[in-house]
């Protein structure tokens, strides 16, 4: 999808196109493919699609991690903050699974490297704050996409939202540091609607348990009342690989 992403066109898209093609990446523990799509308007775009039949199972998160993929989409929709690319669950040639817009990106550059300039900091910072409140598990430096625009974007997201505390990322840097109101009102907001089950917080509550969800809110009481960045604790804090 070549230029600006218009958020809801691209989630119509997804469900509706058909595949064209699916490439294995074999760089992925999970069987992840790029998919060449064809809309129904003639258009070709790329997205990577995450079927469930190739998840491998784990002992700490439940059967079906594609959903959470589209669940962190929705959360960052409901808080308003547009840095994970538009996700979808749907059916696919491997079964259903989530689809998501492929982000063209500096294959060289990673969290490592944007921290280092001053003007993608914002957004990565914004995203640590995402990451405590969706307890994501596996933040490593390579799941932070720079575009040609200049923006950072999000992917990987199927370890978010368990109920118990899990959060992995390599986003300490700004550790016991106050957190920019405004999206501390951002979070609130999200949380308030989460509780009462607002139609806004509907798509996000579809994909995740009434546990995850208590336990969403439970982060975002904390940080309402900390106001700072969570800081690395005793168990394990960091993924690995940490790209």
């Amino acid at each position: 999808m070549a230029g600006p992403i218009d958020f809801a066109d691209a989630e119509r898209k997804l469900l509706e196109a058909e595949f064209e093609s699916v490439k294995t990446l074999w760089s992925s523990s999970n069987y992840v493919f790029l998919a060449q799509m064809c809309g129904g308007d003639g258009q070709n775009f790329a997205a990577i699609y995450k079927p469930h039949k190739g998840e491998s199972p784990l002992w700490d998160f439940p059967d079906g991690l594609y959903q959470r993929e589209a669940a962190a989409y929705q959360l960052a929709q409901l808080l308003g903050w547009p840095f994970i690319p538009p996700t979808v669950v749907r059916d696919g040639p491997h079964g259903i699974g989530s689809v998501q817009v492929y982000i063209p990106h500096d294959e060289r550059s990673s969290f490592f490297e944007q921290r280092e300039t001053p003007g993608l900091v914002p957004q990565l910072k914004r995203m640590a704050v995402f990451d405590y409140v969706a307890n994501n598990a596996d933040r490593k430096g390579g799941h932070c996409l720079l575009d040609e625009t200049g923006r950072v974007w999000g992917i990987d997201h199927g370890l978010c939202f368990n109920y118990q505390y899990k959060m992995r990322t390599v986003i300490w840097d700004w550790a016991d540091t106050a957190i920019k109101k405004s999206w501390l009102g951002d979070i609130e907001t999200a949380a308030l609607a989460i509780v009462a089950k607002d139609e806004a917080a509907g798509p996000l509550l579809g994909l995740i348990s009434e546990d995850e969800a208590e336990a969403l809110v439970g982060r975002v009481e904390t940080l309402m009342t900390t106001k700072k960045y969570p800081k690395p604790g005793p168990h394990r804090s960091y993924p690995w690989p940490l790209v």
